[in-house]
């Protein structure tokens, strides 16, 4: 077989749809506190979410991630692992052999398939997020005025995905859909030499390096719901730091992390699992 294999797309997709569907609930509580007003704590989140908008106010914005972050992990999954194999086969001279995986490999593949999320993933997740947030309490960029919630009957700003995208894309541009999308890049390109890696070696995965600029992007991502206050990343980062202190770039973690391990097991065992159905292998090898 070649160096480039269609089944990692394949089986980035079936991936990329589990791990959506499992750990959606707990990434609008990771967005609701990284970008919204008016939440004590992880609990506190969740109690008031389930008491406006019930239980389905977890699976806010759920539709459009669902349809496109399994075609976006299909994309990633595929371009890291056709990356690495192409490097290491150019590397070793043997098309057809399976040589072993090198760091400097592994890093530029996992480089590559950060700038390739941000392209593709940055209108998902901004579509996502701006959703997800349009139901909950706001904050004018006058800070004499007091935080506002969307009042019951009013109709939110956007209908849905495809409303949310024409709306952004004529007030903003299409530069619109891609707001965030520097902090997007600062956090998944380390971010995923942090995620392919160990998953190669380890099978493990960690957040908490990647929170801070998690936070930074949903609150510029959530920016423009209603109003523009935010400038950019520099502008961002000073003016969360200057109201809310350090603290508030680890604002989520916990939920990243409890949201990390169950959204990484579907992620990577539907992954595994369909990858080898797809080989026609019945036991578990390396991706």
């Amino acid at each position: 077989m070649g160096s480039f294999q269609l089944d990692d797309f394949a089986a980035g997709w079936i991936g990329g749809a589990a791990s959506v569907i499992v750990g959606h609930p707990l990434d609008t509580v990771k967005t609701r506190l990284q970008a919204g007003v008016g939440y004590g704590n992880t609990l506190d989140c969740i109690r008031t979410v389930y008491r406006r908008e019930s239980v389905f106010g977890f699976f806010k914005g759920m539709s459009f991630p669902l349809a496109s972050i399994a075609v976006y992990n299909s994309v990633v999954f595929g371009v890291f692992s056709n990356t690495q194999r192409l490097l290491s086969r150019q590397r070793c001279g043997e098309p057809e052999a399976s040589p072993p995986r090198r760091l400097s490999d592994l890093l530029l593949a996992s480089m590559v398939a950060g700038v390739v999320s941000v392209g593709l993933g940055g209108p998902v997740d901004l579509i996502k997020i701006r959703l997800q947030m349009q139901a909950q309490p706001f904050r004018e960029a006058n800070l004499r005025l007091k935080p506002r919630a969307l009042a019951r009957g009013e109709r939110p700003v956007y209908q849905g995905p495809v409303h949310c995208i024409a709306t952004i894309v004529r007030t903003e541009g299409l530069a619109g859909l891609y707001r965030g999308a520097s902090a997007m890049l600062l956090r998944d390109v380390p971010g995923y030499c942090l995620y392919f890696i160990p998953y190669v070696f380890l099978r493990a995965i960690s957040w908490g390096t990647a929170t801070p600029m998690d936070v930074v992007k949903s609150r510029l991502q959530a920016d423009g719901v209603y109003l523009n206050k935010y400038k950019g990343v520099l502008d961002c980062i000073s003016q969360s730091y200057q109201k809310e202190g350090l603290k508030v770039f680890f604002r989520g973690v916990t939920v990243n992390a409890m949201r990390g391990f169950p959204m990484s097991a579907a992620m990577f065992l539907g992954y595994e699992l369909s990858l080898h159905a797809l080989r026609g292998d019945h036991a578990v090898t390396d991706p």
